[in-house]
């Protein structure tokens, strides 16, 4: 299979049918960012952002549950491939630092790529928009209310 991860073309050869996504991008590519928790799809701290081949509009993916094999011709986005603080931050992760919308860490980055792939479809989403582009992101921290903010401080 080819596909493409933060913009660059990845061939794998024979893949195993078992890997999830998740598992090849922290295990194979080392990319860390992408957290694994539950590994159910229930907690979001896994969330990538994919463009699958005939979309224009990314969308956002549980990648624990997602299998490496159906990547063919995909376009997949991590949290590494938006910014870092070695880098510079995505305005998405900036904003999320500047209104205390993280504490451990943990949601973080999936609540970062929830974001930042409803953006880049709806640059001005509504809050109603941006609340259920959430749904299913779990912070056991931070409760809800300063990642909205930073959600909202950001689509302006």
């Amino acid at each position: 299979i080819t596909f493409k991860i933060n913009g660059k073309t990845e061939t794998v050869v024979n893949p195993d049918p078992a890997m999830s996504l998740n598992e090849y991008l922290r295990t194979v590519k080392l990319l860390k960012g992408t957290k694994r928790s539950c590994g159910e799809g229930g907690c979001g701290c896994c969330v990538v952002s994919i463009t699958s081949p005939g979309d224009s509009v990314p969308k956002p993916v549980n990648s624990c549950l997602h299998p490496l094999c159906a990547m063919d011709g995909a376009e997949v986005t991590t949290v590494e491939g938006i910014g870092s603080s070695r880098t510079t931050l995505h305005p998405v992760q900036k904003s999320l630092a500047e209104h205390w919308g993280s504490q451990c860490g943990g949601c973080s980055t999936g609540m970062v790529m929830s974001m930042y792939t409803l953006l880049q479809s709806e640059p001005a989403a509504t809050a109603q928009e941006m609340e259920m582009a959430l749904d299913g992101n779990i912070c056991r921290c931070t409760g809800y209310r300063p990642i909205l903010d930073a959600f909202k401080a950001a689509a302006k």
